[in-house]
């Protein structure tokens, strides 16, 4: 019987902290929380009253962390300014990691952290939470065995409603503003389903609506790939929240759209995917694909991470690839770096 993998929780700042320590304890086949590293009063003022803490495992401060023994896994759930200072942490002790997005506001940072732990076949795992999704999976999929024909616009959608206090100000500590922060899902979404890197970016950058003029809490850009265009769109301000996400794929030969992109109410996960001509057992017209009730967002990802760890699974390295092209079209398009 395998044993599971001790994890040290290291943070409780990040916004998917919370879900991220439910999910585990979801696991107990696969993870145990040795002990959660309460970074509370750091970072931004809208963490620091957090209403989230956790219970039924040793809480320590930052410098106990890397004393705690035995340690096989590291979740880094700090705020997103701190990731990659605890990101390279765990790489310079060899430590595989689950660490969460964005990737910091540079490249050079990131790349030699990933860099090491490529080197030293150390998992790096990152928080982009669709990588699990069935019903973007399936687009992958269609896409990439030319279901779809030649796809040549894709528009991505992602907002939400937090009412957060404070949250114009702090998502405006980023060049990139929301666009950073939330826009990053959206590249790794669509990396898969497009050719090279874009070959302009076209960005706006607005208040949403009852934030100050100068906040960056809702931004949009046009990715101008050699073979298809890219509209990303995020906003701090939509009353429909997850529910009101999508993600549509055109192509010659069919439209994919799926909207919400997930969604964790009880109803049923779906997309319809329209045809020209039948495909890969789709029928000509409208089909509509049922993937069931999301149970949780995050699960599968993190059992694949403990696979990889376990030496089940390939740590694959095609995926360091694709993890520096989504951070470097993130830059792109939130803060003006090119890689």
């Amino acid at each position: 019987m395998k044993s599971p993998l001790r994890v040290l929780f290291y943070g409780i700042t990040h916004e998917h902290a919370p879900g991220k320590f439910e999910s585990l304890r979801k696991l107990p086949d696969d993870f145990e929380i040795a002990a959660v590293v309460d970074d509370s009063p750091r970072g931004s003022p809208m963490y620091r009253d957090y209403p989230w803490t956790p219970t039924g495992c040793p809480v320590v401060s930052e410098a106990e962390a890397w004393h705690v023994p035995d340690i096989d896994v590291v979740f880094v759930e700090v705020t997103n300014c701190d990731l990659m200072e605890i990101a390279a942490e765990c790489a310079r002790r060899g430590l595989p990691m689950h660490c969460d997005k964005p990737c910091g506001e540079a490249m050079e940072p990131y790349r030699a952290i990933a860099e090491m732990c490529r080197e030293k076949n150390v998992p790096m795992q990152i928080g982009y939470m669709y990588r699990a999704n069935p019903a973007v999976q399936f687009c992958w999929n269609a896409v990439r065995k030319g279901w779809l024909g030649e796809v040549r616009f894709i528009e991505a959608d992602m907002n939400h409603a937090y009412n957060h206090d404070n949250y114009a100000e702090y998502i405006s500590t980023f060049r990139g503003g929301i666009l950073h922060n939330l826009g990053c899902h959206l590249v790794d979404m669509v990396v898969p389903m497009v050719e090279g890197m874009p070959k302009n970016v076209h960005v706006v950058m607005r208040a949403a609506p009852g934030d100050p003029e100068w906040a960056r809490s809702c931004g949009s850009v046009l990715l101008e790939f050699p073979f298809a265009d890219v509209l990303i769109r995020t906003s701090a301000s939509m009353p429909g929240g997850i529910l009101c996400r999508r993600l549509r794929v055109d192509g010659s030969n069919g439209t994919i759209d799926l909207c919400p992109i997930e969604r964790f109410d009880g109803g049923r996960l779906t997309l319809a995917m329209t045809l020209k001509e039948p495909v890969g057992g789709y029928a000509a017209g409208e089909n509509v694909v049922d993937f069931g009730v999301q149970k949780d967002r995050y699960a599968d990802q993190l059992k694949e991470l403990a696979e990889i760890i376990r030496g089940e699974r390939t740590n694959d390295p095609s995926q360091f690839e694709r993890d520096m092209k989504t951070h470097a079209i993130t830059l792109m398009m939130s803060s003006g770096e090119h890689s």
